[in-house]
Formats: structure tokens, sequence, C-alpha cells
């Protein structure tokens, strides 16, 4: 009998876990951090975990509502209900509570919301598997769960704390490189996201800021970072287009070699910076880039020669020859 009450608790145990857990709810053992800006009013969400494509279960964000993080033994459904609450004019806190109190799997469940107001929410269940904690600020909640080590909260916190004035992404970006000093998951590292949208809703075609996602990668901090960076070479990208279109040439090419800089090694970046300089009377300044440029992949070339048909580049007929004959 003493060696049956033993096997009989365990079996207990795990028909309380298999009540909660299906194969729709995946076990996203992770940590994360919802925030907002002050100044701007954004919203964010970033996360990193052991898990593949994390970025499709945990982070939830809508502009001029909220953004949410649901985690552990993940119950996905908490993110747009939460912000359906949160439309409805609910409170962070009674958001969460409304989601918890219907939930029978509540204790093995963290999540954290944040609404537009800065106001933050969070719930890591009784038996969430350790190290396991959240820390809420105002603007502010970071959360893990299964951690190395049991500081990986607090080394977010602080790196958050300490970041201010830095754009939203970069300071989510940063807590998350920090939490990976601390020790991070204790599985290792499989996957990223992170997710900015703006504090007030506009067109719902530009109702997120950035939307970022590494599903599986050895080193998905790395590749988050990288892939931020990228945007914000093609952010720089397009101002320039709007200078353009504005006329503002030195604004133009200003945007241009900010993106430039940041991404060197895109020959699109590159390309279009010459035509634009072409474009502008600037042909001289155009040449040698473009001829970099053909000599690193032919294609351009051609397209080039398909440019003047569509008005995309107006040059002479002269320069478009010393063009083509680089």
């Amino acid at each position: 009998m003493k060696k049956i009450l033993p096997l009989l608790l365990n079996l207990i145990v795990l028909l309380a876990v298999a009540q909660v857990y299906s194969s729709r709810e995946p076990l996203v053992h992770t940590f994360s951090i919802v925030a907002r800006d002050a100044v701007t009013g954004e919203m964010a969400v970033g996360v990193q975990s052991h898990w593949f494509s994390v970025g499709t279960s945990v982070p939830w964000a809508e502009a001029g509502v909220g953004a949410v993080a649901t985690q552990s033994f993940v119950d996905k459904s908490y993110g747009p209900k939460a912000l359906a609450l949160l439309k409805k004019g609910y409170s962070s806190q009674q958001a969460l509570d409304e989601l918890t109190k219907a939930d029978p799997g509540r204790d093995v469940r963290q999540v954290a919301i944040i609404d537009t107001k800065g106001n933050v929410a969070a719930h890591t269940g009784k038996n969430c598997i350790q190290y396991a904690k959240h820390i809420k600020g105002l603007n502010v909640s970071v959360q893990s769960n299964m951690m190395l080590g049991s500081q990986v909260c607090e080394y977010m916190m602080r790196s958050f704390d300490q970041t201010r004035g830095k754009p939203l992404a970069e300071r989510v970006l940063l807590a998350l490189e920090a939490a990976q000093q601390a020790g991070g998951d204790i599985r290792g590292m499989q996957a990223a996201a992170l997710i900015v949208v703006p504090g007030k809703k506009t067109e719902s075609w530009n109702n997120t800021t950035v939307n970022l996602r590494v599903d599986d990668a050895p080193q998905p901090l790395q590749e988050l970072r990288r892939l931020y960076n990228v945007h914000l070479a093609y952010e720089h990208m397009n101002s320039g287009d709007l200078a353009v279109e504005k006329n503002n040439m030195p604004l133009a090419m200003s945007e241009y070699n900010a993106a430039m800089k940041l991404f060197p090694a895109n020959l699109e970046m590159q390309y279009w910076t010459a035509i634009t300089l072409a474009n502008n009377h600037q042909v001289a300044k155009a040449l040698p880039m473009l001829k970099s440029i053909f000599a690193k992949d032919k294609n351009w070339k051609e397209l080039t020669r398909r440019l003047p048909p569509v008005k995309l580049l107006n040059v002479s007929a002269q320069e478009l020859q010393q063009i083509l004959n680089l």
C-alpha cells in the first residue's frame, strides 16, 4: 500500500495537468516583457523561449488597446480575450481577473497585460515551473518561468529602467538580452519575437510599428537584433523615398546613407540610392555606385534597362547608355 500511494498521487497530478494541456496549448516556458513608452504611448511585447515559433503563441498587441504576454502552459486565447476586454473598458487587472477566474488551469498559467495608460496586471500560477516569477512597474511587467537562475526578471527590469530615452523596441530588446545574460530558459534558446504598436489606433493598415519573429535559430536574440536593424534600415529608406517625393534631396540622401550604414551589404538599398542620384541630375555620383552593384550582380543592370519605359529612371539617352556600358 505504501508503494501504491505515491503512484496514485503522481497519477492525480498527471490527470490535473492533462485537464489544462492539449496540443493546442504548447508548453511555452519562457521569459517576456510587456511595456509602454510614456512619451510616445507605444506598447510592446518581447519574448524568447526554447520553443518553436514562440511568436505565434505568447505576444499579442493591438494599437490603442494594449499588449499581452501569455505563457507557461500557454492558453493562446488569453491574448485576444484580454484585448477584447480592454476594448470594453476593463482595466488590466479586471481583464486578468476575468480570465483567470474562468480558467481551471490558472495555476499553470503565466500572463501579463498592459493598457494604454501603462497600467499592468500579471499572474504567475503557483504550479509554474521554477524559477518562476513576475515583477511589475509603471509602464512595464517582466515575467519568466522555467528559468536556469532566479534573477532573470530582476535583470530585465533593471535593464528597462536604465534605458529610458531609447526607443521602446530597443529597450525591450535590451531587456531580453539582459534576461539571457542572467541565464535565461533552463533548456536554452530557440525562438524570439518583438511586437510594437502605436498607443492610438490609426489607419487599419498602419497599426503595427514593429512585428518581427525568429521561429527557429541557435541564437534567436542575435537574429532578432539583426532583423530589427534591417527594419530600421528600411524605415530610413522609406523616409528617404518620402523626402524624394517632396523634392528634399539633402534629407533623402541623409536617410539613404543612414539605411546603407545599418545594412551595408544590401545591394538594393545601394541601387535605389544610385537611381535617385541619377534622377536628380547627379549621374556622375551614381556611376561608381552602379558599377560596383553591376559587378556583384548583373541582374541589376538588366533591371536598369526596364526603368525608363515606366519613368522610374529619367536620364538622357546618352546618360542611359553611359550607365549600361558600365
